[in-house]
């Protein structure tokens, strides 16, 4: 991964960017990829698209959204204690004893704790944590105190950054999915600089807001792009350590290269188009079937309008929705270099009609 790179990506995973408030990561992404799109849109709803080739008929939709998992304070105590919502799918068991930040006027620290375990009695000892018993504490002792501080509304992420571990192997609290916004953006990038995409192909980068809430950005920017295909990109869970049964839900694994999903939310020709471009180009793919819809921006997007010609592909990662997620950073520029070239076989008289061949 060249540097600059390498600097985009820590940069927008560790800005804080909860469904609904991804305002910070979209100056970063602004900001990154205005130096070689031709044009760079925001739109009503916060998704930002960078462009190459805005006038063109025919037009590709690459996604990767920009929000992450987090927490909105929803009550604060008389006794200045803090409490929350979660932003996202969370497993309870996770927030407990975390630091955390809470995103107001100004960055305020904060921990989270519940009664302590001496304090349990035996039946709750048994259960899993509830987010409506535990608390943020940000060291005040009263309501009007921690009104100085923080507003109800205000979001909160926990204190965890990029770090880099052996090898190519990176963790982070924000890979899913911007890291998926990094690849699209990386993705266009190799595009205005390596060339090879039909002048007479638009490719619109976006990096999509609340998808954690239920692909809300992808539907809106779906919609005035009208794209004629789309290529998703989302993290996937890593199917290679302990527990995890690979006959119930295949096999992944980290650093053997971006996943190319097959299945009824993937259309066959771009399918069929994106193996045949990894193998031109050398660029090692897993293959992930999913038989029905995903949880993805590619759902959104095969449904806009009267339909778009959707691939969805991925870079598997272990840990998902903890503050720890970790994957292989050569799966993440592999995946970038597969949707470049996707894109670079896409033309104007391109037919995803599903049929046989």
């Amino acid at each position: 991964m060249r540097p600059e790179s390498l600097e985009f990506l820590k940069a927008i995973v560790n800005v804080p960017s909860p469904s609904g408030f991804e305002e910070r990561a979209a100056e970063v992404y602004r900001s990154y990829t205005k130096n070689f799109a031709d044009e760079v849109r925001t739109d009503v709803h916060g998704n930002v698209a960078a462009i190459l080739n805005p006038n063109a008929e025919m037009k590709i939709m690459l996604a990767g959204h920009m929000d992450e998992i987090g927490f909105l304070i929803h009550y604060i105590g008389d006794d200045g204690l803090i409490y929350f919502s979660t932003i996202g799918g969370h497993d309870s068991v996770i927030p407990l004893g975390q630091r955390v930040w809470i995103h107001g006027k100004e960055r305020v620290a904060g921990i989270i704790g519940r009664k302590a375990v001496h304090l349990l009695k035996d039946e709750e000892r048994k259960k899993k944590p509830e987010i409506e018993d535990m608390w943020v504490d940000i060291g005040v002792s009263s309501r009007e105190e921690a009104q100085k501080l923080v507003s109800l509304g205000d979001p909160i992420t926990y204190q965890y950054e990029f770090q880099m571990l052996q090898g190519d192997r990176a963790s982070a609290r924000g890979f899913d999915n911007k890291m998926g916004s990094y690849i699209v953006a990386e993705a266009l990038r190799l595009l205005k600089e390596d060339g090879g995409l039909d002048p007479n192909v638009g490719v619109y980068a976006v990096a999509t807001v609340q998808e954690e809430i239920g692909l809300r950005g992808a539907r809106t920017s779906s919609y005035w792009i009208n794209a004629q295909s789309g290529l998703a990109v989302d993290v996937n869970h890593a199917i290679d350590y302990p527990s995890v049964s690979k006959t119930k839900y295949g096999q992944l694994d980290i650093g053997k290269g971006p996943s190319v999903m097959r299945g009824a939310n993937a259309n066959p020709i771009v399918f069929k188009m994106i193996r045949e471009a990894c193998e031109a180009n050398e660029i090692p793919y897993q293959v992930d079937v999913t038989a029905g819809g995903t949880g993805t921006d590619g759902n959104a997007m095969q449904l806009n309008r009267a339909g778009m010609a959707v691939g969805i592909v991925g870079v598997p990662l272990r840990y998902m929705h903890t503050p720890v997620e970790l994957l292989s950073l050569k799966d993440v520029d592999d995946c970038a270099r597969l949707m470049a070239a996707y894109c670079r076989t896409v033309k104007p008289d391109t037919d995803f009609t599903p049929r046989l061949m």
